[in-house]
């Protein structure tokens, strides 16, 4: 049984109540989620966000009607989390003004792929908590423009100009750092 199907029949007999399908399910999605709370939200408060997600989640897997589509609905959820924890701390940042179209933004050079992400941490953080979620959708949890849009319940116009600026700020920052 591949993944997909695995982790469907999971969110299936958890919604019945099946209190072992409900935690096999969330020790399932435990690291990638703390990875990307912890990439929106900080790492010091990604441990206390991810339990407030998974609050929500079992009170409101009942009402999730397409099991197939429990990934994208728990990355909405830690999304809105990540958000109102940020707002809460009023660590929002300035900075959704000039929008950049995403065709032209240049590509990085294809040797600096491998490791980017591991070397540009700190620099996302100094991003916006918008351009931070799409950048951490797209390319840490790998998930194509459409599901992002999808997750953070834009259009894909907005999250292609969100992942655009977003790219574009973390060039200026890292011409900084030079």
């Amino acid at each position: 049984m591949t993944g997909a199907k695995r982790e469907t029949q999971l969110v299936l007999r958890a919604q019945c109540g099946d209190r072992e399908a409900l935690e096999s399910l969330l020790r399932g999605v435990q690291g990638r989620l703390l990875r990307y709370i912890a990439g929106l939200a900080g790492h010091d408060a990604a441990e206390d966000v991810l339990q407030d997600v998974f609050l929500q989640i079992c009170r409101k897997l009942e009402w999730l009607r397409d099991a197939e589509l429990f990934r994208p609905w728990i990355y909405r959820i830690a999304s809105r989390a990540s958000f109102a924890y940020l707002k809460k701390e009023r660590r929002w940042l300035a900075g959704e003004g000039e929008e950049v179209p995403v065709e032209e933004v240049p590509a990085p050079p294809p040797n600096m792929l491998p490791g980017l992400l591991d070397e540009l941490t700190e620099l996302v953080e100094e991003l916006s908590p918008a351009s931070r979620a799409v950048l951490m959708l797209h390319y840490v949890q790998d998930l194509s423009l459409d599901e992002v849009a999808a997750i953070l319940e834009l259009s894909p116009g907005t999250v292609k100009s969100r992942l655009a600026y977003g790219l574009a700020c973390l060039r200026k920052l890292m011409e900084r750092k030079k």
